[in-house]
């Protein structure tokens, strides 16, 4: 395979392990990475994650104002703003980390620049969330950190954006996130048993009553696992009190999920 069809092929490739639209754009066929990256966010989040379509698009516009300084790096900034929220997407969504199954299916499926990837992988902070869900060990082995000078850009693009995509003060945005993580520690302060389910895959979909739950992460053997979607640690563990499980598909049935992790 040679010439135009052979540089289409290489951004073609998806990974079969994930539900994906079946026509994602080709990079090939796009003038920026910016462009692209607007039509591959569109076709992961417009329909069935339309309030996080809308906040990509203002995260994006946000970073468009901001083109004019950002010289060289725009284009690359403003295809991190549209993508950065993907994996919350249905089918992307394995770990509930966000950043890291956003990062993993731009990696192993789109074959797309590091660069773009680590952004995804590390924006907003990330690697305080992936520490609360016991999972900063694999971000920091599969991504590494992205330049600061342009990770905080990202940052402050997403942390001035409400989840209907109005501009806000950052104050605001940051007000909700720590209000979420003080009731969660509370929760786990208390002499109580428990168990926190994160709603990570909502969708605008017609409720089916059918879920999948990911465990939370078993302590990681420092092995390769970079290509799998998932968890890295296939090990079952028994009982889930007092333990934190992402809801991050629908499935199966909640009683079945359940007990498929306990």
């Amino acid at each position: 395979m040679l010439g135009r069809d052979a540089e289409q092929d290489v951004f073609r490739r998806h990974a079969t392990s994930v539900n994906v639209p079946p026509q994602l754009p080709s990079l090939g066929r796009m003038n920026t990475l910016a462009s692209w990256a607007e039509q591959l966010a569109r076709a992961l989040l417009q329909e069935p994650l339309s309030r996080r379509w809308a906040h990509s698009q203002g995260v994006t516009a946000r970073a468009r104002d901001l083109a004019p300084v950002l010289g060289a790096d725009a284009d690359l900034l403003e295809a991190a703003a549209w993508l950065h929220d993907i994996g919350y997407a249905p089918g992307l969504a394995f770990t509930g980390l966000h950043q890291l199954d956003g990062a993993r299916y731009l990696r192993d499926a789109q074959h797309v620049d590091a660069l773009l990837c680590r952004l995804v992988a590390h924006h907003s902070c990330a690697i305080i969330e992936a520490g609360e869900r016991g999972l900063a060990d694999v971000l920091g082995l599969e991504f590494e950190a992205a330049p600061y000078a342009l990770s905080s850009v990202l940052t402050c693009c997403d942390m001035t954006t409400s989840p209907d995509g109005e501009l806000v003060p950052v104050e605001q945005r940051l007000a909700d996130m720590t209000a979420k993580t003080a009731a969660e520690a509370d929760l786990r302060a208390r002499d109580l048993d428990w168990t926190i389910v994160r709603l990570g895959g909502l969708t605008d979909a017609p409720a089916t009553g059918r879920i999948r739950l990911a465990p939370p992460p078993l302590p990681m053997a420092r092995s390769p696992c970079r290509r799998r979607y998932g968890h890295c640690c296939p090990a079952r563990q028994t009982g889930y009190r007092n333990q934190t499980l992402e809801l991050v598909g629908g499935d199966s049935r909640v009683a079945a999920a359940v007990h498929s992790i306990s």
